[in-house]
């Protein structure tokens, strides 16, 4: 017999989980069990955010005072991060009561700390066994599919996350990031929405949906969006690269100018704002200002190993220079540029993963620029 993908694995494991349920716990189980089977795919690998765990020693009830008590050791030494310390811990108190959700979580948190994700998937399977209305079990479940580049399966364990509790923020976020990368880009841009409903205070959300609103045209939201996202982290130059392009595109190029620039003070290795910079200038009809600002885009691309970004504004750079007596752009090199301005890299939503809960929670932030990674 052929060895079960993680895919097939975590199916199997639901299937008996569901089956040894009575019929009120089974629901949840089974509706997300139906679900996999029918849109569960492979997709390009993700990197996202660790998990975490707010639970308290004492809100994981159990019978078993040994049980109970091994429990709390392994959360005083999770907290520690003697995590070697805690899953001992964790392993005997599940070995006393296998139905110690909590326990079961936090091994699979462990286990994805130390990017063992196999081992980590099979944990939350349990924690999910012990107890099917487990918000933050299926989020974490959510976060090692995604991971594993399961985006598909990732989505529904968000979702059964969110069934469960509606306010979790980070399944809120990570959901829209994966609908993202799926190119459902409407249900990304509503997820965001609705964590910054609950959170508006989360500059990534604000930026990844300014992102999904400009895949989907819609250029004025996007940029209140980006402001929005500047306002809460005004160092983020990949923010304001993107918003001075849409500046440009909507006909505020004195805007956009000054945009640029201030992308290029937070980051002066950043040759497509330089590049983005200059194609405004030119259309502005300052060609001798375009001209500098795009010889040193030109430098940066080819500092980057970026040749072909550098051949193409070799060749702008000729265009410009034959053009430079008449002071203004022909309209077949207008149409060009604006061309260019609106293929101009569009960054994907990065980032922060926003941690499984604060506090306690260890959190890796992982997602730099624009997604595919929202980001890259």
């Amino acid at each position: 017999m052929s060895k079960k993908s993680q895919p097939e694995q975590w199916l199997h494991w639901l299937f008996q989980a569901a089956f040894h349920r009575s019929p009120v716990q089974q629901e949840p189980l089974l509706r997300l069990l139906f679900a996999c089977s029918v849109f569960l795919v492979l997709a390009a690998p993700a990197i996202i955010n660790f998990p975490g765990s707010k639970l308290l020693a004492e809100t994981a009830v159990s019978q078993d005072l040994e049980a109970a008590s091994f429990f709390q050791q392994g959360v005083t030494r999770y907290n520690r991060q003697d995590l070697q310390g805690a899953e001992y811990a964790f392993r005997q108190a599940v070995r006393r009561d296998p139905n110690l959700g909590a326990a079961w979580n936090y091994l699979g948190n462990i286990f994805m700390q130390q990017n063992r994700l196999d081992v980590a998937l099979q944990e939350y399977t349990e924690a999910i066994k012990a107890n099917p209305n487990f918000s933050e079990a299926y989020y974490n479940l959510g976060l090692v599919l995604h991971r594993q580049g399961e985006k598909d399966a990732a989505i529904i364990a968000y979702r059964q996350s969110l069934v469960i509790d509606s306010t979790r923020v980070a399944a809120l976020y990570n959901l829209g990031l994966a609908l993202y990368e799926q190119g459902q880009f409407e249900d990304a841009i509503a997820a965001y929405q609705k964590a910054i409903t609950l959170d508006s205070s989360n500059a990534n959300a604000y930026f990844n949906l300014a992102i999904a609103l400009q895949q989907q045209g819609q250029i004025e939201p996007a940029i209140a969006s980006y402001r929005q996202a500047l306002q809460l982290d005004p160092k983020n130059a990949t923010a304001y690269n993107n918003m001075a392009n849409l500046l440009a595109i909507h006909g505020q190029a004195a805007e956009a100018i000054s945009v640029y620039r201030q992308a290029i003070r937070l980051n002066p290795k950043n040759a497509s704002a330089y590049y983005n910079l200059g194609v405004t200038l030119y259309n502005q009809g300052d060609i001798k200002k375009a001209s500098r600002v795009l010889n040193r885009a030109h430098n940066e691309y080819l500092q980057q190993g970026n040749i072909e970004q550098a051949e193409k504004i070799e060749q702008l750079m000729q265009q410009i220079a034959q053009k430079s007596e008449q002071q203004q752009p022909l309209a077949s090199q207008t149409a060009t540029t604006s061309n260019l301005v609106q293929k101009l890299k569009r960054q994907t939503p990065n980032q922060p993963e926003t941690p499984a809960n604060s506090g306690d929670v260890p959190v890796s932030v992982e997602f730099q620029s624009t997604s595919t990674s929202p980001g890259q």
